[in-house]
C-alpha cells in the first residue's frame, strides 16, 4: 500500500514537472519573434501594475484603447495611428492584463479599468481626449465618463456587444471555471490550451477577419506573444473574464451622456444592426455608422474605411 503511495506522488510530481517545462516553453517560443517591442513606447506606473503606452504625433488628444481579451493589445491599432498622428497626439495602451502591461495575479473587475483609463487620462494625457474602443472595452469609457462627466471629449465604439450583456456578474459556474484557470500548473496549461497558435488562429480568421486571407503570419505571432508575455500570466485576467468579473450594467451611464457618441459596426457581425440599435435606444444622441467586408477588428481589416468614419464624426461634432 505504502509502495502504490509512493508511486503515486513520484508519478504525480513528474506530471506536474513536465507540464511546468511545457508551459515555459510555449512562453519562450511565443516571445521568440519579438513582434511587440517595448522600445518605442513607455511606461505609466499606475498603482495596480506599470502601463505599457505610446504618444505620436500633435494636434488634439486621440486615446485608442483595445478589446479586453488576453490575446490582445495595441498592436490592434498599428494600421491607423500613422494616420491619426498626422492630426492628433495618439496615445495607445495595454491594458492591465495585456500585452507588455504588467499581469498581476488578482481578480480584474471592469471597475478596476474604469479606474486605470480615469487615472490614465488625468495623469498622462491631462486633457480631454477623444477615445476610441474596441469590443467590450467600451463598458470602461462609458462608465468612465459618467463617473466624471469632464474627462472625455467624445467617444467611438468599434464592433461593442449589446448594451444589455454587461448586465451579467459572477454565479456558480462562473467561479469555477475562473478558479480552475488561476490554479499555479494546470491552470496555466489550460490558458495554454485557450490560446494556442491554432485556437488564435481560427478566432482571427473566423471572428476577428471577414477575409480570412488578410489575416498575416505576423499578425499571428503579434496575437500569440501578447497571450504569453510574463509568463503567460493573462490567465488571470482571462480567470475574471470566465468568471464574469468585468462586466458591470452600462444601461443608466450610457442613458445619461452628453457628449457625442458614436457606435461603429462591421456588417458582416451577427445582429449588427440590433447591436448598434440597442445603444440608439437607449440614447437617441447616440450615432450609429456600419462598415461592409470587415470582421471584428476593422482598423486592421479595412483601415481606411474606418478612418473615414472617424475623421466624419470627429469633423461633425467639434
Amino acid at each position: 500500500m505504502k509502495k502504490n503511495i509512493k508511486h503515486f506522488f513520484l508519478l504525480t510530481a513528474f506530471a506536474a514537472g513536465t507540464i511546468h517545462l511545457v508551459n515555459r516553453f510555449v512562453d519562450h517560443t511565443a516571445e521568440m519573434k519579438n513582434i511587440l517591442k517595448s522600445q518605442t513606447g513607455d511606461y505609466y506606473n499606475w498603482k495596480n501594475g506599470n502601463i505599457y503606452y505610446t504618444k505620436r504625433g500633435s494636434g488634439s488628444p486621440v486615446l485608442l484603447i483595445h478589446d479586453l481579451d488576453p490575446i490582445s493589445s495595441s498592436y490592434e491599432w498599428c494600421r491607423i495611428v500613422k494616420k491619426l498622428e498626422k492630426k492628433h497626439t495618439v496615445y495607445t495602451l495595454d491594458l492591465l492584463g495585456c500585452g507588455r502591461s504588467e499581469k498581476p495575479c488578482l481578480t480584474y473587475t471592469n471597475y478596476l479599468y474604469v479606474q486605470l483609463i480615469t487615472d490614465f487620462i488625468k495623469n498622462v494625457i491631462a486633457e480631454k481626449p477623444d477615445v476610441i474602443t474596441t469590443g467590450s472595452s467600451v463598458s470602461f469609457a462609458v462608465l468612465a465618463q459618467n463617473m466624471d462627466n469632464g474627462l472625455m471629449k467624445r467617444i467611438i465604439a468599434i464592433n461593442p456587444p449589446a448594451a444589455a450583456s454587461f448586465n451579467q456578474g459572477p454565479d456558480q459556474y462562473s467561479t469555477i471555471r475562473k478558479t480552475l484557470l488561476e490554479l499555479p500548473i494546470i491552470g496555466t496549461l489550460l490558458y495554454n490550451i485557450k490560446t494556442h497558435e491554432t485556437n488564435i488562429a481560427k478566432c482571427l480568421r473566423e471572428t476577428y477577419f471577414h477575409k480570412p486571407q488578410l489575416v498575416s503570419s505576423k499578425m499571428l505571432d503579434a496575437y500569440y506573444e501578447a497571450a504569453h508575455l510574463d509568463h503567460s500570466h493573462g490567465k488571470y485576467l482571462m480567470a475574471s473574464i470566465e468568471g464574469h468579473y468585468t462586466y458591470n450594467p452600462i444601461l443608466h451611464a450610457l442613458k445619461k451622456l452628453e457628449i457625442p457618441v458614436c457606435v461603429i459596426m462591421s456588417r458582416n457581425i451577427s445582429n449588427a444592426v440590433s447591436i448598434g440599435d440597442s445603444y440608439v435606444h437607449v440614447n437617441s444622441l447616440i450615432e450609429t455608422s456600419y462598415i461592409s467586408n470587415a470582421g471584428k477588428i476593422p482598423q486592421l481589416e479595412v483601415p481606411d474605411k474606418l478612418l473615414n468614419i472617424i475623421y466624419m464624426f470627429l469633423n461633425d461634432n467639434k
